[in-house]
């Protein structure tokens, strides 16, 4: 359609089909209908070039700012530039990455996405629009990995313009780093500065993509409301299960907890709302329901009532196990791992010290009891739980309990001083007691703090933290009086005796096993191929240091220990981690659980609980940080517990109760345990603080191991019941379809050879300076102002270096050892982002105007074609027509009528023409078939077999989906309306009899109707979301292609640059190929002749597809073509393509030679002007070898 013409225009003159500038702003638009009012006065409808239609009532006064900028019905002029009309067309592919690589996010991010990943991302996540879902996979299976390639194709999809991730405040940076290292997604860490520089603004609509800590939003009203007054495209939450609530009443009210009402208001506010969790269900159908609300209110209203409300979670949630988990070589993706109790026995010193201390802790905490009773709850916490402390640390090392008793006595020495100090001395002695000064300023602590607070804290909280425990522990105590003080300080000092014995004795029993594992997993194999490496958790600092010297001197070195503890920050975190990962000298990770929270650790497969965690999850979360993702040995975890002791007792038959039923669990030993109530409603810790206290009673201790035992088997059995009640979220996976998924995918990867082909040309036309430095890497010396503002105006918070010491177009090429990390340059990328856009600024009229392109291909079709360059877009018909599904395609269309579609892009293999080829050309396009406007046909086809197969098939899942939901909603609501209805008729007639209760029959009804309103509103959104509409196709370029053997007779025929074989020796050739790929087990399909990219696909036993270039020459021959877009396919596809080599023999097929070549153009330089490539033949014959 060109677009040269330019007049003024009248009412009189409009009618349907013409171009007009000046009635939209900016943009040409196309009338599709004219209204004539009256003489004076006409209503118009248009559509814009993005398919948006619009209409206008018009004066003749209107008409002046108007101009004909052509007609619709007229053929393009096909005169732009061949050179810039495939920059244009490449600068627009690949800004409609997504819609051409439909996994550009895979192809795009440093990550190597497993079966399950990209199941769940493009079969559970992308489809669903809007998105309301919960992904349950098991601890490790890279949930995080999931959300990421999820929130990069929607924004390179153009769907993210602001995101937000909550997480609990010890994962934050986590997020944020691998967000940016394996998406190179920049999300900014929300901090109270932000609050600070937004100066009485909505702080959060000033950054659009951010990584904000769960508490830090939900105990603030402040920040909450702000958040209520903006909305966002994606919200992720993390560890989602905290937004737990619970009804409270039966009258339906729902206690909500302050992190349940943020995962409410951001269900509200967000377009797509993913939340994330391994332990979805705590065990409470009930509870479950009120959790899964969040996503679906309606679906799961009221509170649940078993016989009244069934319902499924089908399409909302996923939940796969680790047994479940496989690699696409069908391996299970989690090696085994195994778990072993270590007993050991006290010595005769270690068990006087054991026995003295409890005896000191039991007597203490019936102190504090008394005092909680007497109403002093906080000083009553505080002493317990500062005893409770103390006894963890009398079983974690003869070093912990003695420096905790040392620091003890010492600290409640000074609060002698001081109370001897005060001036009214004698009311510690006599009368009414009154807590010192010192007792109120102490925090309050419970044990459950001392379990849990880390999972939220930053580092600096957990320092305060830490050291607010050692506080509590060293001075909390339940003494009120002076005379109590000093009789507890001299049983501390009795028991400081006899700690500082048993540490000089050095007969540490515990540390003895330890050495024993040590010897026999690491120094045993010292030496013998990859260094064996250990992880040993500890609970306290003391046991830390005390290991970390004893460890060294087992091991001969100082470096062969390092240590991670809560104390340190983050980026010496890192540098351990990377320390312990990467140096063959340090073998030994020294850890607590606050360095535990956020780590991963593979490189090791062996582990000790040298301290056991009142917490039974924390014994799941530590072998998590092994066993997961990338490890590939056999886990082991040692569990260190002492023998007869009250505390031990308890482990011991915990531990040998889950071994035997170890089986049932599928390995899957400690995490079912951590609920509250997961012990008749009493937690692991309460039950091992009443053994301190009566362990020594048979019937208690008999009572706890009935106890243990019932609580392991209701653990399985709730495990079983889970998966009875919702088979629904267990889902299996179909390998063989989610790898036919990837391979189908892989024929339109655009990274790396695509991206380099286009980025390179076009950058330095803009004036950019690039330099080829290391294989496959660059130096860019200049980014030009003009690219500089470009990204500062797309995206103000993504800006561009004015240099890059290294880019690449490949992943592997970005960290190689020992040479400086390189940006890669890949959809997403501000930097290309940035040099799209600007040639698609300059050059974007070369494609609405066409160009004429010359087929020089050995295998060229027989008459000219029209190619097209066409965008297809669905939406639904509810309010804000929502996308459900965008492509891009570049069909051909040829004289008879046929339309061809080719997964790479057909102008890359066509030529300029040459200077001598003008008057053919000319003469081409003056024919009535390339003067007539064919986009009529091309809108038809691009409906026909494009648009309308696609909304069948998202018409189908959607009917299904939208049933489901509809009868869903409808039975749950209703049955909640019946309920209150029978509710109202009961109350109502219990007030008419004067009885009058606190749930009120105008209470009842109002509930009743309120809920008649939802389920009509809600009913009419589903028939809604369900309707889907065919918006126009766009075209957005087109381009006149004409054979070369078309444009010469004989009489004018130029001897081409490459000698071409006969079709023949091209036949023969591809015969060849056929029959070694079949003799090879393969199963090759030969493409179409004109296929740009390949000439067959060969599929092998796995699924896997390989694409084969075959080029056949008779004997003799020097040289053969190859075009530009056949290397740059290759160079994408790496090493799934083969150059197949054919020598055409005179004697006959059966002396032919075949040889394969590997990615066989990793040597050439990718160009986007560059059309071919006249390569020796020797060369790469002999560089071959026998199929493969």
């Amino acid at each position: 359609m060109s677009e040269t013409t330019e007049t003024t225009v009248s009412l009189a003159t409009l009618r349907t089909g013409q171009r007009l500038r000046g009635l939209v702003p900016g943009q040409t638009v196309t009338l599709i209908a004219v209204d004539p009012i009256d003489s004076a006065l006409y209503e118009i409808f248009y559509r814009d070039d993005a398919g948006r239609s619009g209409a206008r009532t018009l004066t003749e006064a209107d008409t002046v700012r108007l101009e004909l900028a052509g007609d619709f019905d007229a053929a393009p002029a096909f005169d732009g530039d061949p050179d810039e009309f495939r920059l244009a067309a490449e600068a627009l592919r690949i800004k409609y990455a997504a819609l051409y690589d439909p996994m550009v996010a895979v192809n795009s991010s440093d990550v190597d996405p497993l079966p399950h990943q990209i199941r769940a991302v493009y079969e559970e996540l992308l489809p669903r629009i809007p998105l309301r879902f919960l992904l349950a996979d098991d601890p490790g299976a890279g949930k995080t990995i999931m959300a990421g390639l999820y929130i990069k194709e929607l924004i390179l999809r153009s769907d993210c313009e602001r995101a937000i991730v909550v997480a609990p405040g010890g994962l934050v940076e986590q997020w944020r780093e691998e967000l940016s290292q394996k998406f190179d997604l920049h999300f900014e860490v929300f901090g109270r500065q932000m609050v600070d520089d937004a100066q009485g603004r909505n702080v959060f609509t000033r950054h659009p993509y951010l990584i904000v800590r769960m508490d830090q939003l939900s105990r603030s009203d402040d920040l909450m409301e702000q958040l209520s007054d903006v909305t966002w495209d994606v919200a992720v939450v993390d560890e989602a299960h905290r937004m737990s609530a619970r009804y409270s009443s039966w009258a339906g009210e729902v206690d909500e907890t302050k992190r349940f009402r943020l995962g409410r208001l951001l269900s509200e506010t967000a377009h797509n709302f993913l939340l994330m969790t391994a332990t979805p269900h705590a065990g409470k159908e009930e509870d479950f329901q009120l959790f899964m609300s969040l996503l679906d209110r309606d679906r799961f209203e009221g509170q649940f009532r078993q016989g009244v409300h069934r319902t499924d979670t089908r399409g909302l949630m996923r939940r796969m196990v680790k047994e479940d988990l496989l690699t696409f070589e069908g391996k299970p993706l989690f090696p085994e791992r195994r778990a072993y109790t270590v007993e050991y026995e006290l010595s005769a010193a270690e068990r006087e010290l054991y026995e003295l201390v409890t005896a000191y802790v039991r007597t203490e905490m019936g102190r504090a009891e008394r005092i909680a009773q007497a109403g002093d709850k906080k000083r009553g916490n505080n002493v317990g739980f500062a005893l409770t402390v103390l006894q963890r640390r009398l079983a974690s090392s003869p070093e912990a309990i003695l420096r905790s008793l040392d620091r003890r006595q010492q600290r409640l020495e000074g609060r002698l001083r001081e109370m001897r100090r005060a001036q009214d001395a004698a009311r510690y002695t006599t009368g009414p007691t009154y807590p010192s000064q010192t007792d109120t300023e102490l925090p309050a602590m419970a044990i459950e703090d001392f379990e849990d607070f880390d999972e939220e804290a930053t580092e600096e909280e957990r320092a305060q933290f830490e050291a607010q425990v050692d506080q509590v522990v060293d001075l909390a105590t339940a003494a009120q009086t002076i005379p109590e003080l000093q009789a507890e300080i001299s049983i501390l000092e009795d028991l400081i005796r006899v700690a500082r014995r048993v540490r000089l004795q050095d007969d540490d029993k515990k540390w003895v096993q330890l050495r024993t594992i040590l010897d026999e997993q690491v120094l045993a194999h010292d030496g013998a191929g990859a260094a064996r490496k250990i992880i040993i958790f500890t609970e306290h600092r003391d046991t830390l240091d005390y290991l970390n010297q004893k460890i060294s001197a087992r091991l001969g070195r100082a470096d062969s220990v390092i240590t991670i503890h809560g104390g340190i920050r983050r980026e010496e975190r890192k540098a351990a981690r990377e320390k312990f990962t990467y140096s063959p000298e340090t073998v030994v990770l020294l850890a607590t659980d606050a360095a535990g929270e956020g780590l991963n650790l593979q490189r090791a497969h062996l582990m000790v609980n040298y301290d056991l965690p009142w917490n039974p999850n924390r014994i799941e979360q530590r072998f998590g940080r092994i066993h997961r993702i990338g490890q590939r040995e056999v886990c082991h975890l040692w569990n260190m517990v002492a023998k007869d002791t009250r505390e031990g007792d308890v482990f011991v038959r915990l531990l040998s109760k889950i071994a035997q039923m170890s089986m049932a669990y599928n390995g899957n030993l400690f995490n079912v345990l951590g609920d509250a109530d997961a012990f008749q409603e009493r937690s692991l810790r309460d039950l091992l603080i009443e053994a301190i206290r009566y362990g020594d009673q048979p019937e208690t201790k008999a009572r706890l191991d009935r106890i243990i035992d019932a609580g392991v088997s209701h653990g399985l059995d709730e495990m079983v019941a889970e998966r009875a009640l919702h088979p629904e979220m267990f889902s299996a996976l179909d390998l063989d379809e989610v790898r036919a998924r990837m391979e189908k995918a892989r024929e339109r990867r655009l990274q790396p050879g695509y991206i380099a082909a286009f980025f390179l040309p076009a950058f330095e036309r803009l004036g950019g300076r690039i330099r080829k430095r290391e294989k496959g890497r660059y130096e860019v010396t200049r980014v030009p102002t003009r690219v500089i503002d470009t990204a500062r105006r797309l995206n103000r918070w993504a800006q561009v270096a004015d240099q890059y010491e290294r880019v690449t177009f490949e992943l592997h090429l970005t960290r190689p050892t020992g040479q400086t990390t390189a940006a890669l340059i890949a959809p997403g990328h501000p930097l290309l982002h940035a040099v799209i856009e600007a040639t698609i600024e300059d050059l974007g009229a070369v494609l609405k105007r066409g160009t004429t392109l010359v087929d020089r291909r050995e295998k060229q079709t027989d008459a000219p074609m029209l190619m097209y360059a066409v965008e297809q877009r669905i939406e639904n018909a509810a309010p804000g027509a929502h996308t459900v599904s965008h492509h891009f395609d570049y069909p051909l269309l040829e004289q008879t009528g046929t339309v061809t579609v080719s997964a790479a892009p057909p102008y890359l293999d066509y030529d300029a023409p040459d200077p001598h080829e003008a008057d053919a050309i000319t003469a081409i396009a003056a024919s009535d078939w390339a003067r007539k406007n064919h986009e009529k046909a091309v809108r038809a086809w691009s409906f026909r077999d494009g648009l309308q197969p696609r909304m069948d098939e998202i018409k189908a899942r959607l009917d299904i989906e939208t049933s489901r939901t509809r009868k869903q909603v409808k039975d749950r609501l209703l049955a909640e309306i019946n309920h209150w209805d029978r509710e109202y008729t009961r109350l109502e007639a219990l007030e008419r009899a004067g009885t009058i209760g606190r749930l009120r029959a105008e209470t009842a009804y109002a509930r009743a109707r309120q809920l008649d309103e939802r389920l009509d509103h809600r009913l009419r959104e589903l028939d809604e979301a369900a309707q889907l509409v065919a918006v126009p196709a766009i075209i957005r370029g087109t381009a006149l292609v004409i054979p070369s053997s078309v444009i010469a007779d004989e009489a004018h025929h130029q001897p081409q640059i490459f000698a071409r074989d006969t079709d023949e020796a091209e036949r023969r050739a591809v015969a060849a190929v056929l029959d070694a790929e079949r003799s090879l087990g393969r199963t090759p399909i030969e493409m179409p002749r004109n296929n740009p990219g390949y000439d067959i696909q060969s599929i092998d036993s796995d699924g896997r597809i390989h694409y084969i270039e075959v080029k056949g020459r008779v004997v003799g021959s020097d040289t053969f073509t190859i075009t530009a877009n056949e290397v740059t396919f290759a160079q994408t596809q790496v090493d799934r393509h083969r150059l197949a080599l054919v020598l055409v023999s005179p004697e006959g097929a059966e002396h032919d030679e075949l040889r394969y070549i590997i990615n066989a153009f990793t040597h050439l330089e990718p160009s986007a002007t560059t059309r071919s490539y006249n390569e020796k033949w020797r060369d790469y014959w002999f560089r071959g070898g026998p199929p493969q």
